[in-house]
């Protein structure tokens, strides 16, 4: 009894570890384009969807960029996954519209992600990425 107790304590300790690792902070522009950023390099797209403002084209994308990561060579998808994030810039279009561009270390491509405030959590409007502004 004493055992089964020991491993219940256990398994409850490691899923209150792995539901908080699965969080994410949305409370910041900066904090949420740089988590969604970090997660798709690394190729946690359930992760990423958590940062994303939940529209069908926004999803799309994702699907898209999945699609893509699962054909790359696994050097590349080394690469991407060790690859630092350097923010560049970024810029508050309004108080609930932020643009970040950013580069990353692997492959050094400027690009940029574009954050909408929506109740109160920064979301990222990922369509935007591929918009030619």
């Amino acid at each position: 009894m004493k055992r089964a107790l020991i491993l219940f304590g256990v398994f409850t300790m490691s899923m209150a570890a792995c539901n908080n690792s699965t969080n994410v902070d949305k409370s910041d522009p900066l904090e949420s384009g740089r988590g969604f950023i970090e997660a798709s390099l690394k190729g946690d797209y359930v992760k990423a969807q958590k940062y994303m403002l939940p529209d069908s084209t926004n999803m799309e994308y994702l699907e898209g960029l999945k699609t893509f990561n699962g054909k790359m060579n696994p050097e590349d998808r080394r690469g991407y996954s060790d690859a630092n994030i350097i923010i560049d810039s970024s810029i508050s279009k309004s108080d609930s519209v932020d643009i970040i561009y950013y580069t990353n270390s692997y492959k050094n491509k400027p690009s940029k992600i574009k954050l909408v405030k929506k109740n109160n959590d920064w979301l990222v409007d990922f369509k935007y990425t591929f918009i030619d502004n």
